[in-house]
């Protein structure tokens, strides 16, 4: 049960902040009651997503045209060629910015000129789900708030903290290797300013029940621009305090909570999804009551898993792990995704895979042209994520076009199949490879994911049949037709994981209504399978002949005494109504 706005603010700040703030902040939400309106529909409790949605995540200007605002040329490309297959779009911060490709943010209320216009965002929300990005542990070091802190104007002094440098911060969890503070000239002396990410990254003081009123005030501004899923940015570190780990505090969790709770009155439509790059464990921590915090989670452990299941041509952990996702009883739940803007995250494989299967993946990595990231921990730097298109890192190039397209799509197809929303990633969508000459001009090892691409020459590819951009995207739009055909995908629905064997992947999705039902496998090897499923496994009747959803073929099936037999090609799918 979503919790009253006065509580929550109430266990945040205590009683006396609450008594002058909780007005101010209900004002706001009055505001915004009066000034947004809904797309089309009002909430209605259950979760706002089924098997429709699907998430494109992509910045702003991967696409590009000569003379065009590079929004413009997202606008016109998803248009034509995604409103079949994809029901929203993830824009990465498409705001003004200093630093790490948006994540620096200058102004929360504008859109970068270089990029176009809220116009051009309203155009692409005409048609597909805006996703956006609230970045809101820490803003650019160049962001107004920040200057007026360092000129120590009144309102803004407690925006930011600054440290004594001679406190003990051994005990702070770290997701980087460089310094927690960066020192600031102002002209009342050096400041020491708590900066997790970068130099240029300031943290924001949500101890300051201001700072929590100025983000409540870009919510709802974004809202009212037509953004429909909330991406909290690095929300697991938002609350700090000396002595503790400043990481998934309790009241970062009743942050979470609030903003959940001020958009059920404003826009009850509106997903927040948090992303928290951590061991499964503590990521699953922000679905809360399953009906307060987070709509929906990153799956931040499918993509090391995947990657090792195909390396190794064994889905065993991929299968032990699923096996124990949570029931979120239609309530909450998962965005799949395999690649992003950012590398492959190794710490939420951690406790899943042996340190040997991390050490594969990491080798695995670099043989194959990509880069690793570290972080800093009491015990030395570990390898925190692996920078590579997942392209490269799946499917290895000396395969041929075919096969190489072919093995990459069997990898995609898990993410898509799983209960949960899937996110797939522009770079992914196309077909890219390895972007290593970003690597060499930035100095970052994530620039090999987010080559700017000429929309001329990817629009030639696409239509090109046989080229490998084309082959990927033909074969992601098949998968997500299939998937929109059928109720046994909407994230409301149950999986059990199948007992498939090694070599071979399979859940069964049900319905909400449990009135359609698919099998659903994908063989992670390039040899021939036979997958005997259990008999008392399956949807009755057990049938011997299957309508293959992807394709549309009939296939057909062996009933043994006490099991279905299947024959599953090489890197092959099978999705069964």
């Amino acid at each position: 049960m979503v919790q009253t706005i006065d509580r929550l603010f109430r266990f945040i700040y205590g009683e006396k902040a609450a008594r002058e703030y909780v007005p101010k902040l209900n004002a706001l939400i009055e505001r915004a009651e009066g000034e947004i309106h809904a797309p089309g529909h009002r909430g209605t409790g259950k979760l706002p997503l089924n098997q429709s949605d699907a998430i494109l995540i992509t910045y702003g200007d991967t696409l590009r045209q000569p003379g065009k605002k590079h929004l413009a040329t997202l606008r016109d490309f998803a248009h034509e060629k995604l409103r079949d297959v994809f029901s929203g779009i993830h824009i990465l911060p498409f705001f003004p910015y200093s630093s790490d490709d948006g994540f620096s943010i200058i102004d929360y209320y504008e859109v970068d000129p270089a990029l176009g216009s809220w116009k051009e965002v309203s155009e692409i929300g005409s048609v597909f789900k805006i996703m956006s990005d609230l970045v809101l542990n820490h803003c650019s070091s160049r962001n107004d708030w920040f200057l007026r802190f360092l000129r120590d104007e009144e309102e803004y002094r407690d925006y930011f903290l600054d440290i004594d440098p001679s406190e003990d911060l051994s005990m702070i969890v770290r997701p980087r290797t460089h310094p927690l503070l960066t020192e600031f000239k102002t002209p009342g002396g050096p400041k020491h300013v708590w900066t997790t990410f970068s130099a240029d990254q300031v943290d924001l003081n949500f101890g300051s029940p201001e700072v929590l009123l100025e983000m409540v005030r870009v919510l709802l501004y974004h809202v009212r621009q037509g953004v429909q899923i909330i991406r909290l940015d690095a929300i697991a570190y938002l609350w700090k305090e000396l002595g503790h780990p400043s990481i998934h505090h309790e009241k970062t969790h009743a942050v979470v909570k609030l903003f959940r709770a001020i958009l059920e009155k404003t826009a009850p439509w509106v997903v927040i999804l948090t992303e928290t790059n951590v061991p499964h464990n503590e990521n699953i921590s922000y679905f809360g009551n399953m009906d307060d915090e987070a709509h929906m989670i990153y799956q931040f452990s499918l993509p090391p898993l995947v990657l090792d299941a195909f390396l190794r041509q064994d889905s065993r952990h991929l299968q032990d792990w699923a096996a124990g996702l949570p029931d979120a009883q239609g309530k909450t739940t998962f965005f799949n995704f395999l690649a992003s803007h950012d590398g492959i995250g190794l710490l939420p494989a951690k406790g899943i895979l042996s340190r040997e299967d991390i050490d594969g993946l990491v080798q695995a990595t670099l043989e194959r042209g990509g880069f690793i990231n570290y972080k800093a921990t009491p015990d030395g730097e570990i390898p925190y994520e692996m920078n590579i298109t997942y392209l490269d890192a799946v499917a290895e190039k000396k395969l041929p076009v075919s096969i190489r397209a072919r093995k990459f799509l069997a990898s995609q197809s898990i993410m898509i199949m799983l209960r949960g929303v899937p996110g797939i990633y522009i770079h992914s969508l196309l077909g890219s490879e390895n972007y290593t000459e970003g690597v060499r001009k930035t100095g970052q090892n994530r620039s090999i994911n987010r080559e700017k691409l000429s929309f001329r020459e990817v629009y030639s590819e696409l239509n090109s049949p046989g080229t490998l951009r084309n082959r990927v995207f033909q074969g992601f739009q098949s998968m997500l037709k299939a998937r929109k055909s059928t109720t046994a995908f909407d994230p409301s629905g149950q999986m059990k994981v199948l007992d498939t064997g090694t070599s071979v992947f399979g859940v069964l999705r049900i319905s909400p209504e449990k009135d359609e039902s698919v099998i659903a496998m994908v063989n992670v090897s390039p040899d021939i399978a036979t997958v005997s499923l259990p008999l008392d496994e399956l949807p009755k009747p057990v049938k011997t002949s299957y309508t293959e959803l992807i394709s549309g073929e009939t296939v057909l099936a062996v009933l043994q005494r006490n099991s279905l037999e299947f024959q599953l090609a090489g890197f092959g799918i099978y999705w069964l109504q």
